[in-house]
């Protein structure tokens, strides 16, 4: 009986999975379609590359790469820096009110992002950072979520380790760099793929502070696309443009699926 059930929960993870597929299928197939068989509901051999030639021509897609990736690199150097001091603060050095401190970090993962745009955007205007890239990343540089998974590893390490290193004479900051990050390079994966995933399909604040092609991201030059007047419905175009967006986390995935999820256990993430 308990293997039949095992059997039956098991077919429908695999049925969900394959709907959740079905979007996906749907735009890599329309992607390479020809546009007068966009909407076929028939299968056809046909094949084309053209789609993806219209919309490289149609849309600045190389200058909305090189903000994307500048922008997901420069957040994720920024957080991993301060979230390696805030953690190693937090499971290491004492200091008065140490725990209040790490709650009110913690509160903030119950905030949403989205509650926050407004008073950002109030000091980027003060700052005079709207429309760049940096007012863009500012918000993110500190992430209560690394905090809170680096302080969880840094407190699993053998306090034994800080003795010893004292002993040869490192100060914190050397104990910090050298010991404690190489030690918690899984946790720094997981945080990298979640911080990585998150700042690439990030859409809504760079839509709000952004006006310029030379600013914009891959997603908000996405929509800027899908919406134009020359596009229209043009479902290949659309779908090649859309392709383009997420092929490379996809590639990333693919090629490190093993190490993602090998981190996520040894980071205690259910």
């Amino acid at each position: 009986m308990r293997l039949k059930s095992w059997n039956i929960g098991r077919w429908l993870l695999l049925a969900l999975a394959a709907l959740w597929f079905v979007p996906l299928l749907w735009v890599v197939l329309t992607a390479f379609r020809p546009k007068q068989l966009a909407l076929s509901p028939s299968f056809s051999l046909d094949f084309t590359f053209d789609n993806f030639a219209v919309v490289w021509a149609a849309a600045p897609f190389a200058q909305y790469y090189v903000n994307t990736v500048l922008i997901v690199a420069c957040v994720f150097a920024v957080q991993m820096v301060t979230a390696t001091m805030a953690a190693f603060a937090f499971a290491r050095v004492e200091f008065r009110w140490k725990n209040i401190v790490f709650l009110l970090f913690l509160v903030q993962i119950m905030i949403p992002a989205d509650v926050l745009i407004f008073p950002n955007y109030n000091v980027l205007k003060e700052l005079s950072l709207l429309d760049t890239k940096l007012g863009i990343m500012m918000p993110y540089f500190a992430s209560a979520f690394g905090i809170f998974l680096l302080r969880q590893m840094f407190k699993t390490i053998p306090p034994e380790l800080d003795e010893a290193a004292r002993v040869e004479g490192f100060s914190k900051w050397q104990i910090m760099w050298k010991i404690y990050f190489p030690l918690a390079r899984p946790s720094y994966i997981a945080f990298g793929l979640v911080s990585v995933s998150y700042h690439w399909n990030n859409f809504l604040w760079p839509l709000i502070v952004t006006n310029s092609v030379q600013n914009r991201p891959l997603t908000v030059g996405l929509a800027i696309f899908a919406q134009s007047f020359e596009i229209g419905a043009q479902w290949t175009e659309v779908s090649a443009a859309t392709l383009l967006v997420i092929t490379p986390l996809l590639v990333t995935f693919l090629l490190f699926q093993r190490q993602f999820m090998n981190s996520f256990i040894h980071s205690g993430i259910k």
